[in-house]
């Protein structure tokens, strides 16, 4: 049976050169409306075809990265403008390309990029919201205000589109072969340590991780799992106050999965995207990553052996609650919030004004955001519309998720600046050869930040 699955996961912490509408493109999460329409204003004024400089981080093995490809077809197609678009996936040497961009001045029209500590250095050359509405008043009408990110001087500077949960992603083929139930709701760490133990004595890895150049979801969990969803956010000022504490006891976690082989044994020197497929193939059983992974795994092709995720095999995956140590986090108190959207800059406002908002208009839309956002978090008025009957089985099972999670916290790691940031996560591998030390690894990271 077909009917419309309203789904609004919004979060509790908290122009065209020529006229013309795209047509449909194909989705899994294909919403039951109609065709996104491009802004159409009567600001705009540039004849012919007109260059648009764009990037975003819908690149590499995001989830969404075709349906940004599409998207982008889709406005130059309705508009006749050109896209030159510089998109990348997110890690931290993007993250130093983006402020060297607006350091020199070469920064694009418009970028889709994180909100909080990571757009400080930016925020004089972006436009806010309010002085965009002085012109077009039903810019951004749709979203809920109180759900948007605010940058760290409280303003409101980028538009979301999907907002992001944090969580394990499980391999239920590797779990039954190892006799391994799916991990409860209310999952405890010692039932997550027992079960780790099984499944490698199973012969099996049971967390797929790289610490090479993606250590911070283990980062953020593991001190998460220490503290609680009031105090997450905290930053430690000296090496004895309760936050450090926190942090060094999450650092000892870390070091305690490790010491027990189960992690893989080259967490240290093998990238993420080769690790991933030991959980794509049925080699390891655990991966905790953010909400754009279960696109991912959704009919993904293998970059190391050509193996296909095929659909039919979707239901061989599933999500479970990071577990807890019952510190004051619940395994139900997620990760979670909306960190990125797309910003105007100054330098596309006053040179393409009309088109800036053409753009972002038609990427935020209802349609647009519901096709990218599918089971995840966004801040829409009317929450994402989806055709539950292209729903599989992970989608169920993510929904039911989100529905079951008594809080959402945001990542602490977005309040800190890059350079301390990039620090903390670059020692990662050190702490696991005992080169440094947990109550190091923070001191030093308090040295840095304060």
């Amino acid at each position: 049976m077909k009917k419309a699955l309203a789904i609004l996961l919004a979060l509790s912490m908290a122009a065209a050169c020529s006229s013309g509408h795209p047509a449909a493109t194909a989705s899994p999460f294909m919403p039951k409306t109609s065709a996104p329409t491009v802004y159409q204003s009567p600001y705009i004024r540039e004849p012919g075809t007109v260059l648009l400089s764009t990037f975003s981080t819908f690149a590499g093995n995001d989830g969404n990265a075709a349906n940004y490809q599409q998207a982008l077809k889709t406005w130059e197609g309705a508009t006749g403008c050109v896209v030159s678009d510089i998109s990348a996936q997110a890690d931290e040497t993007v993250k130093g390309r983006i402020r060297t961009d607006f350091s020199t001045g070469s920064e694009p029209d418009v970028l889709f990029y994180f909100t909080g500590a990571d757009a400080d250095t930016f925020l004089d050359k972006v436009v806010p919201i309010s002085e965009i509405r002085e012109e077009f008043p039903d810019f951004a009408a749709n979203m809920k205000e109180d759900a948007v990110a605010l940058a760290t001087d409280g303003n409101w500077y980028a538009v979301p589109v999907n907002g992001y949960w944090e969580n394990f992603f499980v391999n239920k083929k590797v779990l039954s072969d190892s006799g391994v139930a799916i991990p409860p709701k209310e999952y405890s760490w010692y039932q997550f340590l027992n079960d780790c133990r099984k499944i490698k004595e199973a012969g099996f890895i049971p967390i797929a991780a790289s610490f090479v150049d993606v250590p911070h979801y283990w980062w953020e969990f593991a001190i998460f799992n220490n503290t609680s969803p009031k105090t997450h956010g905290a930053i430690p000022k000296n090496i004895e106050d309760d936050v450090a504490k926190a942090w060094i006891a999450g650092m000892n976690d870390i070091l305690q999965i490790n010491q027990h082989g189960f992690f893989p044994i080259n967490i240290a020197s093998e990238k993420d995207e080769n690790i991933q497929e030991l959980f794509y193939t049925n080699k390891a059983a655990f991966l905790l990553d953010g909400s754009w992974r279960a696109n991912t795994i959704k009919g993904r092709a293998s970059t190391a052996a050509g193996i296909v995720v095929d659909p039919a095999t979707i239901e061989n995956f599933t999500v479970a609650n990071f577990p807890s140590k019952d510190l004051g986090r619940k395994a139900t108190d997620m990760i979670g919030g909306m960190s990125s959207g797309w910003y105007i800059t100054r330098k596309g406002w006053e040179s393409k004004k009309a088109l800036t908002v053409s753009f972002v208009s038609f990427m935020t839309s209802d349609d647009m955001v519901s096709r990218f956002t599918g089971t995840g978090s966004n801040a829409l008025k009317t929450g994402a519309i989806l055709d539950e009957a292209t729903l599989d089985s992970l989608d169920i099972d993510v929904i039911a998720s989100i529905k079951a999670a008594t809080s959402f916290t945001p990542a602490v790691q977005d309040a800190i600046a890059g350079d301390a940031r990039n620090a903390m996560f670059q020692a990662m591998p050190q702490l696991l050869s005992g080169t440094v030390t947990p109550e190091e690894l923070v001191a030093d990271f308090i040295a840095s930040f304060t």
